[in-house]
């Protein structure tokens, strides 16, 4: 085992918590749940395969990691935040035994490559493959930034590296959820535009993903720089066509199409609405969606 503490923060995620726990425990020291009062079996479903479960009230995504850093009494030298549907490929459990006590001590922090699936299909495309995402760092010197969308991992020192083999992102759940899920993301978003943190870069002195950082760059100052509605078409040109996202099939081409035309639209909608009936979105809780069918997104 390697000394490296991983956290996973639930909400009714029996479908996904067993292979998700099960990709890591025989090389992780300590799995540690944060849930959110899961319904659902997740809670027993943890404590059979041996994990630690807190349990706290929902703010963000953001606040949950940071309140774990702080409240769980971290005692490995290494710690990292894994989300309930994503899972180790086996390539990159091993890496990470073979090399992670033995970087140096200028390294605090781990780049890890995410493949994404949907409707059980790996998207290749469409700028999915590989997303690069900083999800193990060194306790003491990382955490979650503040923000309601799209937080990110920063470490405030030391290098990071790169490991070569890749996650996954391969929820159980069905396509309902999907859309229950991404109408609840359309509220973060709204709502972290209405704060203005969509224009907040990285803290200074803070390291993260280069691939991160210059999606921020471009969501913030290029994306909703574009003419509301329109944007989402763009969009859906962008990543289907020009990113060859149509070689992934069918399953890509309704991942695109619902990114483009069902979540990015739907932003756009509640941000018109916003602006024409002078409504403020309110602060979200913890997604309710719960999803018993066993197809998967």
């Amino acid at each position: 085992m390697v000394d490296l503490t991983i956290i996973i923060l639930t909400k009714n995620e029996e479908q996904n918590i067993e292979k998700c726990i099960s990709s890591f425990k025989s090389i992780a020291r300590r799995v540690v749940i944060i849930d959110s009062y899961s319904i659902d079996d997740t809670v027993e479903k943890a404590k059979e395969l041996g994990a630690e479960v807190f349990e706290h009230p929902f703010e963000n995504h953001a606040a949950q990691f940071n309140w774990a850093l702080e409240n769980i009494n971290l005692n490995t030298q290494w710690v990292a935040k894994i989300d309930a549907d994503e899972e180790f490929t086996p390539e990159l459990a091993t890496e990470i035994e073979k090399k992670l006590d033995k970087l140096p001590n200028n390294v605090n922090g781990i780049i890890l490559r995410r493949r994404v699936y949907f409707m059980g299909r790996w998207l290749k495309h469409g700028g999915k493959y590989p997303e690069l995402l900083l999800r193990i760092f060194r306790v003491g010197h990382g955490m979650s930034e503040i923000k309601m969308m799209d937080e990110h991992l920063i470490i405030t020192d030391g290098e990071v590296v790169q490991f070569k083999n890749d996650f996954s992102d391969n929820n159980n759940k069905n396509v309902e959820w999907w859309i229950n899920k991404h109408n609840w993301y359309s509220n973060k978003e709204v709502l972290d535009l209405q704060m203005k943190k969509n224009k907040d870069q990285f803290l200074s002195g803070t390291v993260t993903s280069t691939q991160a950082k210059i999606k921020r760059l471009i969501k913030s100052n290029g994306y909703y720089f574009l003419p509301k509605f329109i944007r989402a078409h763009i969009y859906f040109i962008y990543r289907y066509y020009f990113c060859l996202g149509f070689l992934d099939g069918i399953e890509g081409k309704i991942y695109t199409f619902l990114q483009a035309y069902w979540y990015r639209y739907l932003v756009d909608v509640k941000l018109y609405e916003c602006e024409k009936l002078g409504v403020v979105i309110e602060k979200q809780g913890a997604l309710e969606a719960k999803s018993n069918s066993p197809n998967k997104v």
